[in-house]
């Protein structure tokens, strides 16, 4: 059973910054994609941003420019940088791992989740 662990959650102001971190065992994402999801109260979990093994990325519209997807050298870790954050980030960010070699929005796609971490953007 493949365990992922988030951290890096919190409350900030609108405009602000934060790093959310997922930890994988072993060497996860040398093979498997990468994504970071969110869900909102009464909302369906969405993507906000995902990367494949070879590096190719994807982003929601509603954050691309403002949030950056990345793995560490020895791709035991997955980050989401997120900059300029907005009231409506407010969400519990979920971090999954899964096997495809083009990044996908489709939650199905990821076999492995972690527990979720709260951001909370206040205005």
């Amino acid at each position: 059973q493949v365990q992922l662990v988030e951290s890096g959650g919190g409350l900030v102001q609108a405009g602000g910054s934060l790093r959310l971190s997922c930890a994988a065992p072993g060497n996860i994402f040398s093979a498997a994609a990468g994504g970071w999801f969110r869900q909102a109260p009464g909302k369906q979990r969405e993507l906000v941003a995902a990367i494949t093994q070879g590096g190719s990325t994807m982003y929601a519209d509603s954050v691309k420019g403002r949030f950056t997807i990345s793995r560490n050298d020895a791709k035991t870790t997955l980050y989401l940088q997120m900059n300029s954050l907005k009231p409506e980030d407010t969400a519990v960010y979920y971090c999954a791992a899964g096997w495809m070699t083009v990044p996908s929005p489709d939650p199905q796609r990821y076999s492995y989740w972690g527990q979720g971490t709260q951001v909370t953007v206040s205005s």
